[in-house]
């Protein structure tokens, strides 16, 4: 049985778009399945952008961090639940009740270390978890918790891919990654305009304001 000192890297993805699902990853490191991550190019999601070719990186690399983690678990938070927390100002609430659910099936115990990228949002878990590090960047800094960005990505990525291919044959292709940019208000509108509402897949309770006036007029 291993004796090295685990890490496990609490990341999330999906958080401000209007379309589809957050995910939320946690994944455990030894230093050496870390530092060989870091050679392969583990670092932060963010810095591979957007587009096919950032997805396709984060796919590979997220195959390799499944590969060589000791633990790699992540969640889709479905619209619903989103909805739920958000309109009653508990999204941060929501993030970290299940990081607490991820990391206690896990089997966390005293001797790892909790690595969680954002300062505020995570920090009260410390009362579950006394040793746990919560601070923001996380992930420019701890390679587990790049490895939890690039996972939680490519599972908000396949999410998403999976929605715009749904609705390409009716409305054409959705590019932005459903965040609320011009091509997504335009799906939008175009869905209202045709069918009455917002689609199933769509945050109800984001940016209230927005959410009920999407057009671009």
């Amino acid at each position: 049985m291993s004796t090295l000192r685990r890490t496990f890297g609490v990341d999330e993805a999906g958080r401000g778009p209007i379309l589809g699902p957050m995910a939320i990853a946690v994944v455990a490191l030894e230093s050496r399945q870390a530092g060989a991550l870091c050679r392969a190019g583990v670092v932060d999601s963010k810095h591979f952008g957007a587009g096919p070719d950032a997805c396709e990186l984060r796919a590979r690399l997220a195959e390799q961090i499944r590969s060589k983690a000791i633990a790699c678990e992540v969640r889709l938070v479905e619209v619903e639940e989103i909805d739920h927390y958000t309109w009653r100002g508990q999204l941060n609430a929501l993030e970290r009740r299940v990081v607490t659910e991820l990391l206690r099936e896990l089997a966390v115990a005293h001797g790892d270390r909790i690595v969680c990228d954002g300062a505020t949002l995570f920090s009260p878990l410390r009362a579950l978890f006394p040793w746990l590090e919560a601070r923001d960047h996380g992930e420019s800094v701890h390679t587990a918790v790049a490895a939890a960005s690039i996972v939680a990505k490519d599972a908000r990525d396949r999410a998403f891919a999976s929605i715009a291919a749904r609705y390409q044959p009716e409305f054409g292709p959705i590019a932005g990654g459903g965040y609320l940019n011009a091509a997504t208000r335009r799906f939008l509108d175009a869905y209202q305009a045709r069918h009455g509402g917002l689609p199933p897949e769509a945050r109800k309770s984001w940016g209230n304001k927005d959410a009920a006036n999407l057009s671009l007029a």
